[in-house]
């Protein structure tokens, strides 16, 4: 039987959330037509959405349905940015590419000015290098868009206090590593957008959202219908936004508990590897971290030599982020954390979830011991020749 731990790429569904979706796809109904048929299937909609809402800690009116993080971070960035009026936008290295690309993109199509904040051996953000460019530059600001939690470290950054840092610009945060996992409340946080995927806490792939907050405006990216609050034009999914929302309240509802044994397992594991193998790295040390994910540097052997090792052996695990499986790069994250890229290029994402159990942590423990010393060995092979 396969060990998967790599549920940052995408998690189990949920047991709720398949019976959702089930129960869903037995109405017939376009959500915007008048009749009976298309009603009943817009009350299941709105249902998904009240209830997305107030898991959330935000208003109905704030919950836009679309196609999940990508499509959810793309919408806020240009949205904000071609609504602002404004050219200078502030991010980090370290974000998903779901951010970093369409920022790159408004840069290089749409003139926009970005400065990158540093980042810590930790791979914690600047933030006080991000208030002194607020104190000198307030004006000139679109947005500031910074992630809650990172994908491939799992470091927490302080969304609350780059809000108050911010002193109103708006900020878009990348909430998909962290919705499910971490405590959050729309309202109180003072984002001015935040992007959740629900593949990421069990719901199936293809459904996400974006919660943007009732004072903001931004432009749409897609025009043809305006069914999401004139935000996200298409037909909206129904059955998947009542799954999206059962998956949340599942994992919201054994958040704190789960978190709790995760994070156990997850110390086991590093504190095993680390006694097997004194010269592997724990990246991210001294950093607040999610409770599910390690990333660890295994010096001599690359990443992807010692993932098919892995995989052969009955365990899935990953380099970083699953968007960016076999480009062969060292992680930007790491790089951009100080990291040298041929280190870089020697870690693995071990990423746990609401199924794993202790007999997958020793499952992938004995495996490990196994294939990092024929890593190594290859690795010194290659170099000689």
């Amino acid at each position: 039987m396969r060990v998967f731990l790599d549920h940052a790429s995408t998690t189990p569904v949920r047991p709720a959330a398949i019976e959702a979706l089930s129960s869903a796809l037995q109405l017939v109904g376009n959500p915007s037509s008048v009749h009976t048929s298309g009603q009943g299937s817009r009350a299941v909609l709105e249902d998904a959405r009240d209830l997305l809402a107030n898991l959330a800690g935000a208003d109905r009116n704030e919950v836009v349905f679309l196609s999940g993080g990508t499509e959810a971070n793309n919408q806020a960035i240009k949205g904000l940015y071609w609504a602002s009026g404004k050219r200078l936008i502030i991010s980090s290295p370290t974000e998903h590419h779901a951010v970093l690309d369409p920022i790159l993109w408004l840069q290089e199509h749409e003139g926009a000015e970005v400065i990158w904040l540093d980042v810590a051996t930790s791979g914690e953000i600047n933030l006080d290098q991000l208030r002194e460019i607020v104190t000198a530059r307030k004006d000139e600001i679109a947005f500031i868009s910074l992630m809650w939690v990172n994908n491939e470290t799992g470091v927490i950054t302080d969304i609350d206090q780059v809000v108050r840092i911010a002193q109103g610009i708006p900020v878009h945060c990348d909430a998909v590593a962290a919705f499910g996992h971490l405590p959050i409340n729309f309202k109180s946080s003072g984002l001015a957008s935040m992007a959740i995927s629900g593949h990421k806490f069990g719901a199936p792939i293809g459904v996400g959202a974006l919660f943007v907050s009732r004072s903001q405006k931004p432009t749409p990216l897609l025009h043809g219908g305006s069914q999401e609050r004139s935000l996200r034009s298409g037909t909206m999914s129904y059955p998947l936004a009542a799954a999206l929302s059962a998956a949340a309240q599942a994992a919201m509802q054994d958040r704190e508990e789960r978190e709790a044994k995760l994070g156990e397992l997850r110390d086991h594991l590093e504190r095993e590897v680390q006694t097997a193998f004194p010269e592997v790295i724990k990246t991210s040390v001294g950093a607040n971290r999610i409770a599910h994910t390690s990333n660890l540097i295994f010096p001599g052997a690359q990443s992807d030599s010692l993932l098919f090792l892995l995989d052969q052996q009955g365990i899935s695990a990953s380099s970083g982020s699953a968007c960016t499986a076999g480009v062969l790069a060292p992680s930007h994250v790491l790089t951009a954390m100080g990291y040298d890229p041929e280190l870089a290029d020697c870690a693995i994402r071990i990423t746990l979830g609401h199924t794993t159990t202790l007999s997958d942590i020793e499952s992938f423990l004995n495996a490990i011991k196994l294939c990092y010393p024929i890593a190594l060995r290859d690795g010194a092979n290659q170099k000689a020749i």
